[in-house]
């Protein structure tokens, strides 16, 4: 009886046995779905939150959001878009008055010429900025500073070849500014509007620039030749004066010590 009951008991272990067996590797098997499954739900989120990342960082470092204010490079901070606005529009003024005289007063014939093409060019330029301020809301200036007044009146009170060579330094140097100017509101200006109308008016600027500057540095070339005579003159004229009597001083240099008889 004994032994019938082992044989059961060893039947009963023996038909256990791989039902155990089957039960661990179907636990196994779903086991590792279920990791697998969660591992790449897992790496997909991961992959998008990675990706929405990424892509926020990318359009932040575009060159504008969506209030249209540019971004910024490096560590450039931005201009202030209205003092930008007020400062073109003055010297917009003031290149227009000085480019009327230049037409009236230059002997010169490109000096003239140049005069002629400023009036045109930059009386649009100041319309366009005048528009755009209005509809900014943007106060403008309607009268130049102090400076530029003197200029004017400096210039107005010369003429013939005195006037083109005063006439074309300031307008080299006026225009040396307004690039640098424009260059700074169209690379780092805030308003979307006022920067692009930088951007379109700094091309024209720049060729003014190339315009102007072989026609003034002629006149600087000039007047450093000019300066050069006179200073070699003036070194000569020294040299004269040292030589005329050279022994002068020793005439009589026991002069001190005649005693009056007594």
């Amino acid at each position: 009886m004994r032994h019938n009951i082992a044989i059961a008991l060893a039947a009963t272990v023996f038909v256990a046995a791989p039902a155990m067996g089957q039960n661990q590797v179907r636990e196994r098997g779903q086991n590792q779905v279920r990791e697998r499954g969660q591992n790449q739900v897992g790496e997909s989120g991961q992959n998008q939150v990675r990706e929405r990342g990424q892509n926020q960082v990318r359009e932040r470092g575009q060159s504008r959001d969506q209030f249209g204010t540019k971004a910024q490079k490096g560590n450039k901070a931005a201009v202030n878009d209205a003092l930008f606005a007020a400062a073109a529009a003055e010297g917009g003024l003031f290149e227009l008055s000085l480019s009327q005289l230049g037409a009236q007063r230059a002997t010169d014939p490109e000096l003239k010429r140049f005069s002629e093409k400023m009036i045109e060019e930059h009386t649009r330029m100041n319309a366009e900025l005048k528009d755009l301020a209005s509809r900014k809301g943007m106060a403008l200036p309607t009268q130049v500073g102090y400076c530029a007044q003197f200029c004017a009146q400096s210039l107005a009170g010369l003429s013939g070849e005195d006037f083109d060579h005063c006439y074309a330094k300031a307008q080299f140097i006026k225009h040396m500014d307004a690039v640098g100017l424009f260059e700074a509101e169209a690379e780092r200006g805030s308003d979307r509007d006022v920067s692009a109308l930088a951007a379109k008016a700094l091309p024209q600027i720049k060729e003014h620039l190339r315009m102007i500057k072989p026609i003034a540095k002629k006149y600087m070339m000039e007047d450093e030749s000019e300066g050069a005579r006179e200073n070699t003159g003036r070194r000569n004229e020294n040299r004269g004066g040292r030589n005329e009597n050279p022994a002068g001083r020793n005439e009589n240099p026991g002069g001190r010590n005649l005693r009056r008889p007594q």
